[in-house]
C-alpha cells in the first residue's frame, strides 16, 4: 500500500478576501500544513492542485462575462494564471508539495484529475507511476472541487479518504450533500 495526500485548490482566491473566498479557508490552509508536519511520513507523495485559468477570455464559459455569475456554472473571474489569486495560500507549506497540478487552463475544470503537471502528465498517471493505492483528500471546496476530485479518484482506482477536518465548503447544505455522496460512493469520510 502506498498512500498519497491530495491538497485541492488551497489558493488565495478561495480563502477569505479572495474572489471566491470560502469561510474557514485560511484555517484549512494552516491545518493542512500542521497535518503534513505531523504525518509527512505517512505519505509517499504529496500532490496539490490549483485552478490556473487563462486571463483575457471566459475559459470556456466558466467565467461570467456577459451577465452576473450564477455560482453554479458561471463564476466571477478567479485564479488567473500568474496572479496572486492563483497562488497557494501563504499558510500552505509549498515546499512539502512533491507534484503540482494545474487545472482549468482555458476550460471549466473542477477535479484535480482534469489537470496536468507542467510536463503534461495527468494526476492519474502520476499516482499510477508512483504506485499510489490510497489517497487522502483535503482542501477547498468540499462541495465543488474536493467533491469532484474525490469521486474521480475512486474512478481512477484509488481507495479514497476525505479528511473532513481539513476541508471547507461553500455552503453547509451542499457540503453536507457532498459528504453523504462520498459515503454512498465508497469514499471513507474521516
Amino acid at each position: 500500500m502506498s498512500r498519497a495526500l491530495l491538497i485541492v485548490d488551497v489558493q488565495n482566491d478561495f480563502t477569505e478576501g479572495g474572489a471566491l473566498g470560502v469561510e474557514g479557508g485560511a484555517a484549512i490552509a494552516a491545518g493542512i500544513t500542521e497535518h503534513l508536519r505531523a504525518h509527512r511520513d505517512d505519505y509517499a507523495l504529496v500532490v496539490a492542485s490549483r485552478d490556473w485559468h487563462d486571463g483575457g477570455n471566459d475559459n470556456g464559459g466558466h467565467f461570467a462575462t456577459a451577465a452576473a455569475p450564477d455560482f453554479t456554472v458561471t463564476w466571477p473571474v478567479h485564479c488567473v494564471a500568474g496572479t496572486p489569486g492563483a497562488d497557494y495560500h501563504p499558510a500552505i507549506d509549498a515546499d512539502a508539495i512533491d507534484v503540482h497540478v494545474k487545472k482549468g487552463q482555458g476550460r471549466p475544470a473542477y477535479s484535480a484529475f482534469e489537470g496536468t503537471t507542467d510536463d503534461g502528465r495527468s494526476l492519474a498517471e502520476v499516482l499510477h507511476e508512483r504506485g499510489v493505492t490510497d489517497l487522502d483528500v483535503v482542501g477547498i471546496a468540499t462541495d465543488y472541487c474536493v467533491r469532484a476530485s474525490a469521486l474521480d479518484a475512486l474512478e481512477s482506482g484509488e481507495r479514497v479518504r476525505v479528511l473532513t477536518d481539513l476541508v471547507a465548503g461553500v455552503a453547509p447544505a451542499t457540503s453536507a450533500a457532498a459528504i453523504e455522496e462520498f459515503r454512498t460512493a465508497g469514499v471513507e469520510v474521516r
